[in-house]
């Protein structure tokens, strides 16, 4: 266009229409988290950016495992959880949790006293037992009641248009 913008492109989302649904929803930034239970087999991850704060009384957040990935039931019926946002020096820590991922191999970690893994170095932590669950389509919602909350300073590893990236709070 003339001034500079870009032309609008409007879809209708259905099954033939996904990348570009994708695409859309891709233009929102989220953070990167990684979500950790105690798991039958020992420590599992599950790396995940549907990730939001739900309510400060009772502190609540929530986070939407795909229902198709062979890590759900496991994530869905976990007592507790830890959920992890990473800073930006963390861009390597995702795929660790990703499918075939390396997951706690070699990773630095301790348990809480609820027994989830914490990942040290973590931008933020928060340690949930389970509150409730609703379907959500092909995800599940997973509500978590904040037991303890940590923080250490830096800036947040954000996820956009499917590339990773920071944001530097002016000073």
């Amino acid at each position: 266009m003339a001034d500079g913008t870009a032309a609008e492109i409007s879809i209708t989302p259905d099954p033939g229409t996904a990348r570009a649904f994708r695409d859309v929803l891709g233009c929102f930034a989220t953070g990167i988290t990684i979500v950790t239970i105690a798991g039958a087999d020992g420590p599992a991850g599950f790396t995940a950016n549907s990730f939001s704060s739900l309510s400060m009384d009772p502190p609540l957040v929530l986070w939407s495992p795909a229902k198709a990935s062979r890590r759900c039931a496991a994530f869905a019926t976990a007592p507790y959880f830890s959920i992890h946002i990473l800073g930006a020096d963390q861009a390597g820590l995702p795929a660790r949790f990703a499918r075939d991922g390396a997951g706690f191999a070699g990773l630095d970690h301790h348990l809480t006293a609820e027994g989830t893994p914490a990942i040290t170095g973590a931008l933020a932590r928060l340690d949930c037992a389970h509150h409730a669950s609703h379907d959500g389509g092909d995800h599940l919602i997973v509500i978590g009641r904040v037991l303890r909350a940590t923080r250490r300073t830096g800036a947040p590893l954000i996820f956009a248009q499917g590339r990773y990236g920071h944001f530097t709070p002016a000073a």
